[in-house]
C-alpha cells in the first residue's frame, strides 16, 4: 500500500466507520482528477464525508444546498458595477474553492444543473466575457438523494461526467453500534487532523497522470467498452469518456496500491463502480431483473485479460 494514502484514509476512518471501500474509491476520484456523485437516501453519512475529507486533505471547502430557487449566478458567480472605477467586479460563485459539495443535485433546476457541470468539465467560469480559473486542485462531490424525487430533475445522460457513482449504504451491525458509541458525547470531526495539504494533491495528482499503462491494458479497456456497446441489455454502451475515466480511475487504484504501473486487476477493480451510471439498459433487462452491476460483471468475465508477465 501507498503510506500516504493509507494515512489519509486511516483518518478518514475515524469519522467514516466500516465504509473504507467507499473511502479509497472516493480519493481514487479526487487523485485522477475527476468528480463523485454519492446516490444515497438520507443519513448515511455523504455530507460527513466530503466535510471530513476537505479537513483531513486541508483544502477549502464549500457547501449549497441546491433548491429550486439556486440560479447558475448563485455556482458560478456575477459581476457588480463599481461607481469608484468605473468598471465591473467579479463576485466569486459557490465553485471558487477546492472542494465543493453539491448536496441533492436533483433538486434545482437543469440549467443551473447544467452551470455547474460545464465547469466540472472545464475548470474556469466564464462571466461577462471574463474568464476566472478555477483553485487547484478542484472537486465536486454532488449528492443525490432517489427518496421523494417528484418535482425533481434527475440527472441522465449528465452522469457521465461524474468519474464514478458511490453509495454510501447502512452501517453493519458492529460500524453501527461503534458510532453510537463514539458520538454520545464527542463529535469526531473534532478530533481529525490535517495530514497532507492541497500541494500535496496536486503532487499526488501529477504522479498518478504518470503511471504506466501499457497497450495491453488500453485493448484491454477499449475491449470491455466495446462489448457494453455490444452487449443484448444495453441500449447506450460506455462512452470514449468513460474508457477514459477507466484509465484513470486504474492508474489511481494502481497508486494506492503502491505500483507505477496498472495491471488487470485494477481495472477490473473500479469497472462496475465507473461504468454503472453510464450505460442505459434496455426493457430485457428489467425483465431478466438484472442490475447494470450484475450485467458488468458479466461483461467482464466474457471478456479476455492480458498476461502481464510479471
Amino acid at each position: 500500500m501507498n503510506s500516504r494514502t493509507d494515512a489519509i484514509i486511516n483518518e478518514i476512518e475515524k469519522v467514516i466507520i466500516g465504509k473504507r471501500n467507499v473511502v479509497e474509491r472516493v480519493l481514487m476520484a479526487i487523485l485522477s482528477e475527476g468528480h463523485i456523485l454519492l446516490d444515497d437516501v438520507p443519513g448515511t453519512g455523504k455530507t460527513t464525508l466530503a466535510l471530513t475529507c476537505s479537513v483531513v486533505m486541508g483544502v477549502q471547502y464549500q457547501r449549497m444546498q441546491f433548491t429550486p430557487d439556486v440560479v447558475p449566478s448563485d455556482i458560478v458567480g456575477f459581476s457588480v458595477y463599481n461607481k469608484a472605477t468605473g468598471g465591473f467586479d467579479y463576485k466569486p460563485g459557490v465553485v471558487m474553492t477546492n472542494l465543493l459539495l453539491a448536496d441533492e443535485i436533483n433538486r434545482t433546476s437543469s440549467k443551473t444543473q447544467s452551470a455547474l457541470l460545464e465547469v466540472m468539465e472545464e475548470g474556469q467560469v466564464t462571466v461577462d466575457g471574463v474568464t476566472h480559473q478555477l483553485p487547484k486542485p478542484f472537486v465536486v462531490i454532488a449528492t443525490q438523494n432517489p427518496v421523494g424525487s417528484a418535482g425533481t430533475q434527475l440527472l441522465q445522460a449528465q452522469l457521465d461526467r461524474f468519474v464514478i457513482r458511490l453509495q454510501m449504504g447502512y452501517p453493519d451491525f458492529k460500524s453501527q453500534v461503534e458510532i453510537l458509541r463514539d458520538r454520545q458525547k464527542v463529535n469526531p470531526l473534532d478530533h481529525i487532523s490535517k495530514v497532507i495539504s492541497g500541494e500535496d494533491i496536486i503532487a499526488m495528482q501529477q504522479e498518478v497522470r504518470d503511471i504506466h499503462v501499457e497497450d495491453s491494458i488500453l485493448e484491454y479497456v477499449t475491449a470491455l467498452a466495446t462489448a457494453t456497446r455490444e452487449h443484448e441489455l444495453i441500449r447506450l454502451g460506455v462512452s470514449p469518456r468513460g474508457a477514459l475515466a477507466i484509465v484513470r480511475m486504474a492508474k489511481a487504484h494502481a497508486y494506492l496500491e503502491g505500483r507505477t504501473y496498472v495491471i488487470p486487476e485494477d481495472v477490473q477493480q473500479i469497472f462496475t463502480d465507473v461504468c454503472a451510471h453510464r450505460i442505459i439498459l434496455n426493457p430485457k433487462a428489467r425483465v431478466s431483473e438484472l442490475s447494470a452491476d450484475d450485467i458488468l460483471r458479466q461483461v467482464m468475465k466474457q471478456t479476455k485479460s492480458p498476461d502481464m508477465g510479471r
